[in-house]
């Protein structure tokens, strides 16, 4: 029965090592998704968490410096600096105008510190234009 129960006692090590494994992966990779208004109205303690922010790439604001990238995420009349320092290079529709998410974390001085940055231009996603009540220039329903 002794060995039972050195048994026993070596799988709930195990079991318990996991499950606290898992429990920890999950709360580190948690991200929530803010907006930009949102991300003003953060307390000090959701401010520590990651965070995934969104909103467009304001006009002649990206500038590199050496490693890092300097940009600002506006929505409506409210901007936010962003500095990204991943070791991914930033995607090739990262450009003025862009819808871009930045995934990090809120910096105490407010500048929002990405390390994971994806983006879209906004142009390249819209809907094809309507002529004639036809989706598609040139075709012709009758």
């Amino acid at each position: 029965m002794n060995n039972y129960f050195k048994f026993g006692i070596l799988i709930l090590a195990i079991l318990g090592t996991l499950g606290w494994l898992a429990v920890g992966g999950i709360s580190e990779t948690k991200t929530y998704y803010k907006t930009v208004a949102e991300i003003a109205q953060l307390s000090e303690q959701a401010k520590e968490k990651r965070l995934r922010v969104g909103g467009d790439i304001a006009p002649h604001s990206i500038q590199r410096n050496g490693a890092d990238v300097t940009f600002t995420l506006a929505q409506d009349a409210l901007r936010l600096k962003v500095v990204y320092s991943g070791v991914d290079p930033l995607p090739d529709t990262f450009r003025d105008g862009a819808q871009a998410l930045a995934d990090g974390r809120l910096g105490p001085d407010g500048v929002f510190h990405a390390t994971k940055i994806q983006a879209k231009c906004a142009s390249k996603y819209e809907a094809k234009p309507v002529i004639n009540g036809n989706a598609t220039p040139g075709v012709r329903t009758s």
